[in-house]
């Protein structure tokens, strides 16, 4: 429930009620490890995840995941970010990116 909420959303609902791990969605800033050499040039938040354009044109994403807006291939949720090696693998690279509520645009160059 966000702060200041007063409806408390059904277990079914709540992002990850149907994964065995729990997820925290957080509706407040928290720092997040990101390994050092990568510099994030853009970000872009959802209504339940987040994704990260680095300077070297990687993709990173967390939070909520049922609806595959992650880009990982599956519909599992993500407390830490992770690599869309999807994009990589096809040789292109991120430009820009921007989160919908259910979803992710990536603009990638080859």
């Amino acid at each position: 429930v966000l702060p200041g909420s007063t409806e408390v959303p059904s277990p079914q609902e709540q992002p990850g009620a149907e994964d065995a791990a729990f997820i925290s969605i957080q509706a407040f800033p928290a720092l997040l490890d990101l390994p050092q050499e990568l510099e994030v040039r853009g970000v872009s938040c959802g209504s339940r995840h987040t994704a990260a354009v680095t300077r070297g044109g990687e993709l990173y994403t967390w939070g909520w995941g049922k609806y595959g807006q992650l880009g990982h291939g599956d519909d599992a949720s993500s407390d830490q970010p992770r690599r869309v090696k999807f994009l990589a693998a096809e040789g292109l690279r991120v430009e820009e990116v921007t989160c919908g509520p259910w979803s992710t645009y990536v603009c990638v160059t080859e």
